[in-house]
């Protein structure tokens, strides 16, 4: 098991992560009955890409000798209806590093195969801007 959901009420959810014992909330967004005073499933899932992206181009890095500490990435989530559903994520990353093309073309390309990338339905587009130093 990797996880633990409580149901709080209120269309709030507190998780545990069991290995490291980290918690998150979740609360329903306010356009879906929610107070959004805490991510929203829909929005875990968006902000997922990002962490996930930044991540597999990190693990590059340690054999690039490249650092990306202080890079931030703005992620915007949008929904479609009929049926509610993640249509599109949207992430802009600042990249805070001195990278040359080569190496920023292979973060980019890396990028993409995180195993969130690759998990996602094929019907969410993806709009993705890398923005370097």
């Amino acid at each position: 098991m990797t996880t633990s959901v409580t149901y709080l009420g209120n269309l709030r959810t507190s998780s545990v992560h069991l290995q490291s014992g980290d918690t998150m909330l979740t609360d329903a967004p306010t356009d879906n009955n929610g107070k959004g005073e805490a991510f929203s499933p829909t929005d875990t899932v968006a902000n997922a890409l990002a962490t996930c992206m930044f991540t597999i181009m990190a693990i590059k890095c340690n054999a690039m000798d490249v650092d990306l500490v202080g890079s931030t990435a703005a992620v915007t989530k949008i929904m479609a209806e009929g049926p509610r559903r993640i249509s599109k994520i949207k992430i802009v990353f600042e990249m805070a590093c001195q990278a040359d093309e080569k190496t920023r073309t292979i973060l980019e390309k890396i990028a993409f195969t995180c195993p969130v990338h690759l998990s996602l339905h094929p019907d969410i587009e993806r709009d993705v801007t890398f923005n370097w130093q």
